[in-house]
């Protein structure tokens, strides 16, 4: 029974580690599902802990896709299909660029980029674009999607983006999700085309995208009690000590190289 589980587990993984990654599938959409942002940038620091960017991008954008299909589908009917029709054009052509540097870059190069890219999603000002305009909505698809393709999770900046529209609450929760939809399927598509073989990893995949929707239907209840304040301020914490992780990792890796 054992030796045929392990013939699914990914090559070089351990069982404690794939075990991590469903459950961390289940916590991060939780907490996205309950403060709207937040878990796949958690997600990502999780995968990256024992895997390369070339595997965790790829990867975390499945399961985002799945997270982000889920939102997708119940919230249906407030998305603004014009805008992610504008974003998505420049999302084709920013993965096409993206995809064309992403896999010559060095691993230690990416986690530093990685690192400094959550400390900015989390501790960064981020305000509104002054002028919502189908030509920022382009642009802003093909500068996160190229940058999606580098560091994997850019649904804050996607998120401000929309917010400078003055959508209302549900549009901006909904449209956001069918962007991140757009934008993780395409590049799924490309990672694809470049040779990325999913096929080992599709028992974690499903099991992960699984447990990511069961933490996005009770995410609300599960954190309910949290005080939005407390949860801000430890997750900061959190991803704070992430970014160290990261670097000092990045940092070891050029020593190495040296």
């Amino acid at each position: 029974m054992m030796d045929q589980w392990m013939q699914w587990m990914p090559a070089d993984m351990s069982a404690g580690f794939f075990v991590l990654l469903v459950v961390a599938s289940f916590f991060t959409s939780a907490l996205t599902g309950a403060f709207g942002l937040g878990g796949g940038l958690l997600m990502l620091v999780v995968m990256s802990m024992a895997l390369p960017m070339a595997t965790v991008v790829p990867l975390h954008g499945i399961v985002q896709l799945g997270s982000n299909t889920s939102r997708s589908i119940i919230q249906r009917k407030h998305i603004d299909k014009a805008l992610v029709a504008w974003f998505a054009i420049g999302a084709v052509l920013g993965v096409l660029a993206g995809g064309a540097v992403a896999v010559s870059i060095p691993d230690s190069f990416l986690k530093i980029t990685l690192a400094l890219f959550i400390a900015w999603s989390v501790f960064g000002r981020k305000s509104r674009f002054e002028v919502f305009s189908k030509s920022l909505l382009i642009g802003g698809g093909f500068f996160t999607s190229m940058a999606g393709m580098l560091v994997g999770a850019t649904g804050p900046i996607v998120a401000a983006l929309l917010a400078s529209g003055q959508l209302a609450k549900h549009t901006l929760v909904a449209t956001h999700a069918a962007c991140m939809v757009v934008q993780h399927g395409l590049k799924i598509l490309v990672f694809g085309g470049l040779g990325f073989a999913f096929g080992p990893w599709a028992l974690l995949l499903v099991l992960m995208v699984a447990s990511g929707f069961l933490g996005t239907v009770v995410g609300a209840r599960l954190l309910d009690n949290l005080p939005e304040r407390y949860f801000r301020t430890g997750f900061k914490l959190v991803m704070g000590l992430a970014c160290a992780q990261l670097l000092y990792s990045a940092a070891q890796a050029l020593w190495r190289g040296l």
